[in-house]
């Protein structure tokens, strides 16, 4: 099998294996992104006479119909493809001849693979965001079916002051909007087009347009100069994944406190049955691992941000092989963000607090009793502090 960067030499089985690693899984999620780059590709230099309008026809068909079949799961791209652009273009000339062969022009495959991923990028942080933001609706659906049910609030793990189910859900969805938030704000490094940035260095003696590829696939901008876009290679890679380990830590967090709330010792909340599991060895048990797992993922998202992190860190200019396994860990991350939030927003509804568990006691009202002697008697803080204080006969936590 010919690849795009053959020269007739075989390839020993050793060397394609470790070089493609596991690309040709990574990428088909990328292949209806590879089309559609490839056909506002072809388009452009149709535009600029390099490409004659017959040929351009039949590779617009041509791919349109890759796209379809690989949708419907007719093909998938093997290791001796490596890539998903050996894997099109192979194809594409076998099915149209001659004509398949010249959409390569202008363009190699490092602007080819950033553009997919960009435009792939640009779908998934819309996914992302709403994803996380039916996490936080499913945190509202739980404040909504216990609208006036006091809770304790905590600092150091001890009772503090009082909190209520729909404060308590609030600041988790808060904190979500905010990740949503934070994951969209990811968009102004992905939205920048690659293309005619070909190997790093730009299309020397070939004019090409830039803008025309820029406008058909919606790019808010051109990457300029050619040289930045190796040099870009991770970073918005990384900001993403950072915004995603925020976004996992806060499910960590809202999963950890619901398996110690869902403790004998607590009782606070009955977990849906169908979301948890059983013990092989005790019979009476079931297991809160779902938010367990969700707890411990966050090792997972970090894992990736420091992957991608180190990857490029000391790279010279211009493109290496190195950035080739940004991938792996960008998707794995997505994936995972993706997954959890499915999986939360379905179970958050049916947790359900007990109220009986959940009674406060006295001296969780201390701090608004002390504020109340300021206020009706005017003295200061410290002094209410005291007494107080010595009403519950409770020493300072501080």
């Amino acid at each position: 099998m010919s690849r795009l960067w053959d020269k007739g030499a075989p390839l020993d089985a050793r060397v394609l294996a470790y070089t493609a690693g596991e690309d040709h899984r990574l990428d088909e999620r990328l292949v209806p992104y590879d089309v559609r780059a490839s056909i506002a590709h072809a388009g452009m230099l149709a535009a600029q006479g390099l490409l004659d309008a017959g040929d351009l026809e039949v590779i617009r068909g041509g791919l349109d119909a890759l796209a379809a079949e690989h949708a419907r799961g007719e093909w998938t791209i093997e290791m001796a493809d490596e890539d998903v652009h050996t894997a099109l273009e192979r194809r594409l000339t076998e099915r149209i001849g001659a004509a398949g062969g010249r959409i390569h022009l202008g363009r190699s495959r490092n602007d080819q693979v950033l553009a997919a991923l960009r435009l792939y990028l640009k779908d998934t942080i819309r996914e992302l965001a709403a994803a996380a933001r039916e996490v936080a609706a499913a945190l509202g659906a739980v404040a909504a079916a216990h609208p006036e049910l006091a809770i304790p609030g905590y600092t150091h793990l001890q009772r503090a002051m009082p909190s209520s189910v729909p404060l308590w859900a609030g600041g988790f969805a808060a904190a979500l909007e905010d990740d949503a938030l934070g994951i969209e704000g990811c968009r102004r490094r992905i939205d920048k087009s690659p293309l005619g940035s070909a190997a790093g260095y730009g299309t020397p003696g070939l004019s090409i347009d830039r803008e025309a590829t820029r406008g058909a696939l919606g790019f808010a901008e051109i990457e300029d100069p050619v040289t930045a876009v190796q040099l870009a290679r991770g970073k918005a890679e990384a900001q993403l994944l950072f915004e995603l380990a925020l976004l996992m830590n806060d499910l960590g967090r809202l999963g950890s406190e619901l398996v110690l709330f869902a403790t004998a010792e607590f009782g606070f909340v009955e977990l849906p049955e169908e979301m948890t599991t059983g013990s092989s060895v005790m019979p009476q048990k079931r297991n809160p691992d779902l938010f367990e797992l969700v707890r411990g993922r966050g090792a997972t998202a970090l894992a990736a941000l420091v992957e991608a992190l180190v990857v490029p860190a000391k790279l010279p200019s211009g493109y290496h092989r190195d950035l080739q396994v940004l991938k792996a860990p960008l998707f794995r991350s997505i994936d995972l963000a993706l997954a959890t939030c499915d999986l939360l927003a379905a179970t958050l509804p049916r947790v359900r607090f007990v109220p009986d568990r959940v009674a406060l006691t006295p001296e969780l009202h201390a701090a608004e009793e002390a504020h109340r002697l300021v206020v009706e008697e005017g003295i200061p803080f410290r002094e209410a502090y005291r007494r107080i204080a010595a009403k519950y006969a409770r020493q300072d936590p501080e």
